[in-house]
């Protein structure tokens, strides 16, 4: 009766196809548009400040995903979400590629980022409900393939810079992946994880007959915290726990590190590296490789290995990449330490996103939300920050904001590793205190 349940076991199908194509398209505008943005800066006469503010628009876009995804899943479903979501992004990146000047640019950038926040917003749930105690698995698998589809991206942007056509023609691919994802959904029924509903069918497991939404409890929660011990970390129902909102935090701070590299490392490259500006941009795609070859293996370590160990792991070789990067004075070194800086990058941002919604004590949409919240804030703030100290202190010293954020990240899922425990209950056996399968 007290059997160990069957480890978990991620199967691919046509639904998850589609969802993973929500974010192969946004990896695409992503990788293709952020690195290029010094090279924009340069097309229109702006600062790199002004040149970050794209960003900042874009966070405008993430945060009204962010107070309308719960309310529109509620009403459209997941899969007339996914829907909406390719109509905006596609008719924000035609206007961004057609525009003049930065008056058109900005909110263009908003328009896009609305929908490239809502196809996540949605595709993130539904791949937890979709595939239960495999959900944390799915979901870095996900992000996994838009980092391989971004892979391509700063290429195609430095293909096209050096051809001398500029940063538009790789960007406007992003309509083309937009208009064959919304095809992939569209095939698809509006219902179950594609529906409105928070948790999957509870099916037995081969071992004891467990509910696998039970298994999915323990499984995608922060260890030491079930869900239930999530909702109950606060005393009130209805309010996320404290370790949710540490959790949420250390989501903030990998968002940050992932956008502002992004954003200015190409820059860090041609200034401190002495990288020719195609080059440089191009060499954003290390970066981008070790992010997708992280995203895939943690899709298999996320079914041996708790989350926290995966994620502490993650900032450790995060650190080590940005130091190579950070004292690289030729191009070879500095593309080396994008690459070892993608493989911490890319495990942390499913790891942490993950560990949050498993702290959610079942409201996967509206943890995803205010999820979404967070992400915008960091996507404002941190590559503007380090743009502005650029302007005022070069790239280079400009580039120890991410050590910095680095360090919140792991005070940040330490706290609430233990805020968990704190509000843990006594395990019944062994398989319960465990946390992954």
């Amino acid at each position: 009766m007290n059997a160990r349940p069957a480890p978990a076991r991620l199967v691919r199908d046509r639904v998850t196809a589609a969802l993973y194509a929500c974010f192969g398209t946004w990896g695409w505008f992503l990788y293709s548009f952020v690195p290029g943005l010094p090279l924009l800066a340069d097309e229109l006469g702006i600062t790199r400040a002004q040149a970050g503010l794209h960003t900042t628009f874009m966070a405008c876009g993430t945060l009204t995903s962010g107070f309308t995804s719960a309310a529109l899943v509620r009403r459209l479903g997941r899969r007339g979400v996914l829907l909406l979501a390719a109509g905006l992004l596609s008719a924000g990146v035609v206007a961004l590629v057609s525009a003049p000047g930065l008056l058109v640019t900005l909110p263009a950038a908003t328009v896009v980022a609305t929908g490239g926040a809502l196809f996540i917003a949605a595709a993130q749930p539904a791949l937890t409900v979709h595939h239960g105690a495999a959900g944390p698995a799915a979901v870095s698998e996900g992000h996994g393939t838009g980092a391989l589809v971004g892979l391509v991206g700063p290429l195609a942007l430095g293909g096209a810079v050096a051809l001398g056509w500029g940063w538009r023609p790789a960007v406007a691919v992003t309509v083309v992946l937009a208009a064959v994802t919304a095809l992939l959904v569209a095939r698809l029924p509006g219902q179950g994880a594609l529906g409105t509903a928070t948790a999957r069918r509870a099916e037995p497991t081969e071992a004891d007959g467990e509910p696998t939404t039970a298994v999915a409890a323990r499984t995608t929660t922060a260890p030491g915290t079930t869900a239930s011990a999530a909702g109950a970390a606060t005393g009130r129902p209805g309010r996320f726990s404290t370790a949710f909102w540490l959790l949420w935090a250390t989501l903030v701070a990998v968002v940050g590190i992932e956008n502002a590299t992004t954003a200015w490392a190409a820059d860090l490259l041609r200034t401190h590296a002495g990288a020719e500006s195609g080059v440089a941009a191009g060499a954003v795609s290390g970066l981008i490789a070790g992010m997708c070859v992280a995203r895939f293996a943690v899709g298999r370590l996320a079914l041996r290995f708790t989350p926290l160990q995966l994620l502490l792991a993650a900032f450790a070789v995060a650190v080590a990449g940005w130091l190579v990067l950070w004292v690289a004075t030729t191009p070879w070194l500095a593309l080396v330490g994008l690459v070892v800086a993608g493989l911490g990058y890319g495990a942390q941002f499913p790891l942490a996103i993950s560990m949050l919604l498993g702290a959610a004590d079942g409201r996967l949409d509206q943890a995803q939300a205010r999820s979404t919240l967070g992400v915008g804030a960091a996507v404002a703030v941190a590559p503007v920050l380090l743009g502005g100290l650029a302007d005022e202190v070069g790239p280079h010293t400009a580039f120890l904001v991410v050590p910095a954020l680095i360090a919140c990240g792991v005070v940040a899922v330490l706290l609430a590793e233990r805020a968990g425990r704190r509000h843990e209950p006594h395990p019944l056996h062994p398989a319960d205190a465990g946390g992954a399968a």
